[in-house]
């Protein structure tokens, strides 16, 4: 990614330069401990091409920052009928509480971290170069 923000209401509350955005969705089965382990794969995740043009450097490798965002809408279920359902996503208490262990955990590896605001309707701006897009799921 070149760069992406996030906005709201007119005030942009996180950016990052090169590097990745990050779309998290927290379940109810969530830890602290999942999101601990979930920021160092993100973290340590060769998707970044070497001087060869091959995906094998980190973002912490290239010094690259993330804008994590928080994104319930991934646990949307949309089996049946015309109206997603967001049961599958984790109680908001929840959810805000592991959305700033992870970003915590992130700092701590290293990485600067720009955030959206949790419940907050964002506007985000993405400038994809690649694009390489990856869902991690580790339950």
């Amino acid at each position: 990614m070149a760069h992406a923000s996030c906005t709201v209401a007119g005030e942009v509350t996180g950016q990052t330069g090169p590097g990745l955005m990050v779309l998290l969705g927290v379940a109810p089965a969530d830890t602290a401990q999942t999101a601990r382990a979930l920021a160092a794969k993100i973290a340590k995740l060769r998707i970044f091409n070497d001087d060869a043009g091959k995906m094998n450097r980190s973002v912490l490798d290239t010094g690259g920052g993330i804008l994590s965002i928080s994104q319930f809408t991934l646990y949307a279920d949309t089996r049946a009928g015309n109206r997603p359902s967001f049961v599958g996503a984790a109680p908001p208490a929840q959810a805000r509480e592991l959305y700033g262990e992870f970003n915590a955990a992130l700092r701590e590896l290293g990485l600067t971290v720009g955030e959206g605001r949790f419940g907050e309707h964002m506007v985000i701006d993405l400038s994809n170069d690649g694009p390489v897009t990856i869902t991690l799921d580790l339950s």
